[in-house]
């Protein structure tokens, strides 16, 4: 029930206090009703906010989310609203109190944990902005044959749908950037999810080139509580008719909703750590298929799940022809092929052969700079007794030790203990030497090898947005290399063998991801841009990197999948816990019959793992039949959790 001092403020949307259990609990109004059936009604405690925080296709939107992850609506919506700022409330107070609608006072309300009741809400606003944007012309698009039939799509606000395959050196923002003006001049808006920060600060330059300032909003976790909230509330009152953002974005609230778009879908940073753990593409196709939306899914490399809604019609594959690709491809060579080990016997085995070695030697005398991709961070993050080469652990933890500088003292990684008197447990031996090489290791090798050339690191504590064209080295992480200005002369990809070798599932295709990404940044071979990957050519993923195929192998990796049974191909759910929760939860749950059990395994600690797979088809019975026994287990009050996952990224 609304209190009559309440009536005013109590309005869909807004966030409440309710009694629930004898304690007072967070939740959101979501409809106001005449009557109810219900024979017991307790009045709403207290309206925190009279701002609707929370929109009618969001409350929607996280519905379906909720359904599709085997989750709870309460914990989506605390994914999609943003932790409350009333100093900022305060600058959107004036214009909430403007615009509210008329509400009749003290009216019965349902009321739940963490929400309250549903609604459908007011129709939407028109999209706000200061006039439409002028014709859209292809521009890049141009180099894809499909590029500018998808622009008129958007701009005929026209629920087109496709996977993009970007080309190397490809302005991507850019690219981005046209689409939403096309979506924008049809009167839509657009909503578009990126990886990090990086990405999100040229997405956000392109599109202020393209619609002018004021136009978009930034959404961010990085952001800090203040700004966070105001950009949230801005894209609430449709200020603006396009968002942009992180992962936090996704659910944001944008006025008659045109495209969706995700860049890079196959970088882990999409999915959301928190539970029901959804990731920003699943979130973003939903939305596009609940508002009827365009949807653009680009990267250089292409996801398995991109190329399953490409296979089964769902959406259309935009790539460029082959001879525009080979015009704007860099060459690209293995070191370990046939040809190359006549050459240099040692290549197969060298962590910097002859072939990587001459390609950075000729960049750096053609005063280009020389991009070096290495997989792990630190210096020397693994070392082994130089003696027998057994592997350098902890005495304390099991841990393994790793070097932080030249002159360091070797410490664990787990648990930070120095090992100041190491000795090998088995041969006594208290020499070390690398097992693995870090970024400021190679960084190190290199500038000696190189002197006088400039050596520059992006990683973990720094990472570098650009780099000048000049002459000189960068190094860096996967995922923070940085733009050269013209490109750079030579990428050298090394410690290949890391990435190929994870116990994952994906390996192979994150590995295709991460290379092709650092290849990406390359002149054209034309321009003299050599790509060198330090791993046998005869490999998948090399294969695909040498004819930059991201297609060919994500189709490969799709029907391998769907032979061995694994997501995309079916739907997959990952419980962890104790052993005997697991084994509760699963006693509760009424699986489809088609339900297949797989493990359990060990998981970390003394918990364990078991997968349940389903055909793609009865994927809502299973999640709807895990909900119902955690819902079970819930009430009982169970004393140990289970992990609920649906597709987790990793399984193994």
């Amino acid at each position: 029930m609304v209190a009559h001092g309440l009536g005013e403020d109590a309005r869909p949307g807004v966030r409440v206090k309710v009694r629930f259990a004898g304690q007072q609990v967070d939740g959101w109004l979501l409809e106001r009703l005449d009557h109810s059936d219900h024979p017991r009604l307790a009045y709403l405690e207290k309206v925190v906010s009279p701002v609707p925080v929370l929109a009618p296709e969001v409350l929607r939107l996280a519905r379906a989310v909720a359904d599709r992850y085997a989750g709870s609506l309460a914990d989506v919506l605390r994914l999609a609203i943003p932790p409350r700022h009333a100093r900022v409330e305060k600058e959107f107070l004036p214009r909430t109190d403007a615009t509210a609608p008329p509400t009749p006072p003290a009216e019965p309300v349902s009321a739940s944990t963490g929400a309250v009741s549903t609604s459908v809400g007011p129709p939407m606003p028109a999209v706000a902005a200061d006039g439409p944007v002028g014709p859209v012309e292809p521009g890049g698009w141009r180099d894809y044959p499909a590029g500018p039939a998808l622009l008129r799509a958007l701009a005929d606000g026209r629920p087109a749908r496709a996977v993009w395959s970007a080309l190397p050196g490809e302005d991507w923002a850019a690219r981005y950037a046209t689409a939403v003006a096309a979506t924008v001049a049809a009167g839509r808006g657009a909503l578009v999810v990126v990886a990090d920060g990086r990405d999100l600060d040229r997405l956000d330059a392109a599109l202020t080139a393209t619609l002018g300032p004021d136009r978009h909003v930034c959404l961010s976790a990085a952001l800090g509580p203040a700004r966070r909230y105001r950009a949230f509330l801005t894209a609430r009152h449709h200020d603006a008719p396009v968002v942009i953002g992180t992962r936090a974005a996704m659910f944001a609230p944008v006025a008659r909703l045109g495209l969706v778009a995700i860049w890079d879908d196959g970088d882990d940073l999409h999915a959301e750590p928190r539970a029901p753990y959804p990731h920003a593409r699943e979130v973003l196709l939903t939305r596009a298929q609940l508002d009827e939306a365009a949807a653009l899914v680009g990267g250089y490399a292409r996801t398995a799940e991109a190329q399953l809604l490409v296979e089964t019609g769902w959406a259309r594959e935009v790539v460029a022809a082959r001879e525009v690709l080979r015009a704007r491809a860099p060459a690209v060579a293995p070191t370990g092929d046939d040809p190359q080990l006549a050459r240099d016997p040692a290549a197969a085995t060298a962590r910097l052969p002859s072939l990587a070695w001459t390609a950075a030697r000729e960049a750096l005398r053609a005063e280009s700079p020389v991009l070096v991709q290495v997989p792990r961070r630190g210096y020397l993050p693994s070392v082994a007794c130089d003696d027998c080469r057994t592997p350098a652990r902890c005495v304390h933890c099991a841990g393994p030790l790793a070097l932080p500088s030249a002159g360091g003292t070797p410490a664990c990684r787990w648990c930070g203990r120095v090992a100041a008197a190491y000795a090998c447990p088995h041969c006594g031996g208290r020499r070390l030497r690398a097992s693995v090489t870090g970024a400021r290791r190679t960084a190190e090798e290199l500038g000696r090898a190189f002197p006088g050339v400039p050596v520059r690191t992006s990683g973990r504590e720094e990472v570098l947005a650009d780099v000048p064209g000049g002459a000189g080295l960068v190094i860096a992480t996967p995922g923070a290399e940085p733009v050269a200005e013209g490109g750079y002369g030579a990428v050298l990809l090394l410690d290949t063998w890391a990435l190929l070798t994870r116990a994952d599932l994906r390996a192979g295709e994150e590995a295709l991801r991460r290379w092709a990404a650092a290849a990406a940044l390359a002149r054209p071979a034309a321009d003299g841009g050599r790509v060198v990957v330090v791993a046998d050519g005869a490999l998948a993923p090399v294969q695909a990197l040498l004819r930059w195929d991201p297609a060919w192998f994500a189709a490969r990796e799709l029907a391998e999948r769907r032979e061995l049974g694994f997501p995309p191909a079916v739907r997959m759910a990952s419980l962890t816990g104790a052993p005997d929760a697991v084994a509760d939860l699963l006693a509760q749950a009424r699986l489809p019959e088609e339900a297949q059990l797989l493990g359990p395994v060990p998981a970390d600690g003394d918990r364990e793992r078991m997968l349940v797979r389903v055909p793609r088809a009865r994927a809502a019975a299973l999640a709807e039949a895990l909900h119902a026994a955690a819902g079970v287990r819930s009430a009982r009050k169970a004393a140990d959790p289970v992990r609920l996952q649906v597709d987790p990224l990793a399984m193994f």
